[in-house]
């Protein structure tokens, strides 16, 4: 039997080990994304927008104003969903080394460093975890499982400063709230987590549910363990005030459905008041199941009421034709049965060996660890059936798992290294195997049908970069005089980075008005979107013929102008521009 041994604190040996792990790790990073470091190859749009973000803040933008103003600048810019949070770290990088090195190298310091200290800050956070629950071995084999997913380590490679591997920080120290031996420490510990998620991302909203429903469930098996639920939502109604009005200020109260807004912050509130009040006396469970079913429903109808529209999603304020063309394109939104099915193992293998690894720990342990254990088991299945839905959060369910895993990989280690007979043996190898290359099946079996191919890594983690390097042909475009660009919605972050040039819209849900422009101006016939591009103004034209991006319009309207302008037909009011590379770039004749 397993016992409990909650340790407190930080142990110095623990951050020795991890720290040495976090170095591999680092190291096989840099080595592996060097090429597309040194040429600044953002990893997704959303990395090179944030850049922009960034770039904005410095030279002067308003803390609170989250305004794209390059990005469908005749209708007043595309004001961002995104939090001024993520750009913190950024900023206190950029700024502190900007004196001493100066602002160019400064800013490539930040592109580095920052995703490689969140990856830091979340291998922490795992091996504290398994340190407190298990022992040190496991907790250091655990912080070194969390380099061996590719969904999970492709949110913390170089160069990835968007929000999503502060999105697993975030989840891991919600996790370690869990652990906690006092109640209402840890109920703060956990809203504060859940708070600063959530003001990050409104991604985060269904395991913030996950983690309250298990706080609920501890309260219902043992009345002792309320505060745990109690501080959570108090802690994450207040935070959640007050970091929206840190970040957000008062300027925009619209209830929107991609963001903490007023009605989610209400619904907060709310819930918070009904628990504090469930609290003050001791109720018998039916009266506190009644209790929670009764706090829940109003925060529902107080959604329906403040918002009704979010009942559609996140995207419900976009264009219908730009959700049914590019939103629910998209495949990290998309749910696993529309992935590649070497995708699919890379997602779901090692959260599922987490599952069997939690529910033998919880076989194992008694008294409070096994309802830890139990608890936590939860928490996985939770974040695999999050992950079944939204591809995207695969990477969180990885975290989570890497937890259980590093007491399993310890196992399975012992089993190699002991008087195990063979099949033990055999048995650890293929585990191991089959949990941290879990495509290795589908190599096998392509390799044995295939014998002269040879061996390549599938199930890539799908982005939506671009073939053509926007930065080899930037000095070009740069030069040019400024104006608007009319460009594919996934190069257009790029283009923002590297020229001074505006550009009609980015992949970004709230410009669905120029992303509409867009996706019509490319399945018009020519003179069509020449008109088009005249009425508004645009003063350029870009095309990346070997965009999955321009292939589907070209699919979808084979006589429109992508269509055509792939196959190599040109036009005479667009003048060609030398790039000096595969990137194709107009002037726009006004007649």
């Amino acid at each position: 039997m397993i016992v409990e041994r909650r340790r407190s604190g930080w142990s110095a040996p623990l951050v020795l080990r991890t720290t040495l792990a976090w170095a591999l790790v680092a190291a096989l990073l840099l080595i592996t994304h060097w090429a597309g470091i040194a040429a600044r190859r953002f990893p997704d749009p959303d990395d090179a927008l944030r850049l922009v973000e960034l770039r904005d803040l410095i030279g002067g933008q308003g803390w609170f104003d989250l305004t794209q103003h390059r990005l469908d600048a005749p209708h007043g810019g595309v004001p961002m969903h995104w939090s001024r949070l993520v750009d913190i770290p950024l900023l206190l990088v950029v700024g502190t080394l900007t004196p001493l090195v100066g602002a160019a190298s400064a800013e490539f310091a930040a592109l580095v460093a920052v995703p490689l200290l969140t990856l830091y800050c979340a291998m922490l956070l795992a091996a504290r975890l398994v340190w407190r629950m298990v022992d040190l071995e496991a907790a250091t084999l655990a912080a070194l499982v969390m380099a061996l997913s590719a969904p999970l380590l492709f949110q913390f490679a170089p160069l990835r400063i968007d929000h999503h591997g502060w999105q697993v920080v975030c989840a891991l120290a919600a996790a370690n709230a869990l652990a906690t031996r006092s109640a209402a420490r840890g109920g703060v510990m956990l809203g504060l987590a859940l708070a600063v998620w959530l003001t990050i991302s409104l991604e985060g909203l269904p395991l913030a549910l996950a983690f309250c429903g298990i706080a609920a469930l501890r309260w219902l098996r043992d009345p002792k363990e309320g505060p745990l639920l109690v501080r959570t939502l108090q802690v994450l109604a207040f935070a959640s005030l007050a970091l929206f009005a840190a970040t957000r200020g008062i300027g925009d109260l619209a209830p929107h459905c991609d963001t903490l807004s007023p009605p989610l912050l209400t619904v907060l509130c709310w819930s918070a008041l009904g628990v504090t009040l469930l609290a003050a006396q001791r109720l018998p469970l039916s009266w506190l199941l009644g209790g929670f079913a009764m706090t829940a429903a109003g925060g529902a109808g107080i959604l329906l009421i403040g918002a009704p529209q979010c009942t559609a999603g996140s995207f419900a304020a976009a264009d219908p034709l730009v959700r049914q063309l590019w939103l629910s394109g998209l495949l990290e939104g998309m749910p696993v049965w529309r992935q590649q099915p070497a995708f699919v193992l890379q997602l779901l293998v090692l959260p599922l060996f987490g599952l069997g690894a939690a529910w033998r720990l919880q076989l194992r342990s008694h008294d409070w660890l096994r309802r830890f254990w139990f608890d936590y088991l939860l928490l996985l299945l939770a974040a695999l059936a999050i992950t079944c839905l939204v591809a995207r959060a695969g990477a969180i369910a990885a975290a989570l798992a890497a937890v259980p895993l590093g007491w399993q990989l310890r196992e399975w280690l012992a089993a190699l290294r002991g008087p195990s007979s063979v099949p033990r043996r055999s048995l650890a190898v293929t585990a191991i195997l089959l949990a941290f290359v879990p495509t290795l099946p589908l190599l096998a079996w392509g390799d044995a049908r295939h014998p002269e191919a040879p061996l390549s890594p599938v199930g890539q983690v799908q982005t939506r970069a671009s073939a053509c390097q926007v930065s080899t042909a930037a000095p070009a475009i740069a030069s040019l005089p400024r104006g608007e660009i009319a460009a594919p919605l996934d190069i257009a972050p790029a283009l923002l980075v590297d020229t001074p040039h505006s550009l009609v819209a980015s992949g970004h849900h709230r410009g669905s008005t120029g992303m509409r422009f867009m996706l019509d101006l490319f399945a018009a016939d020519p003179e069509r979107a020449h008109a088009m591009l005249i009425a508004r103004g645009t003063r350029y034209l870009a095309l990346c013929p070997g965009l999955a991006e321009i292939r589907l319009a070209a699919k979808r309207m084979p006589g429109g102008l992508a269509a055509r302008l792939q196959r190599g037909e040109r036009f005479d009011w667009l003048e060609p521009v030398d790039t000096g590379g595969p990137l194709l770039f107009w002037r726009i004749r006004p007649d």
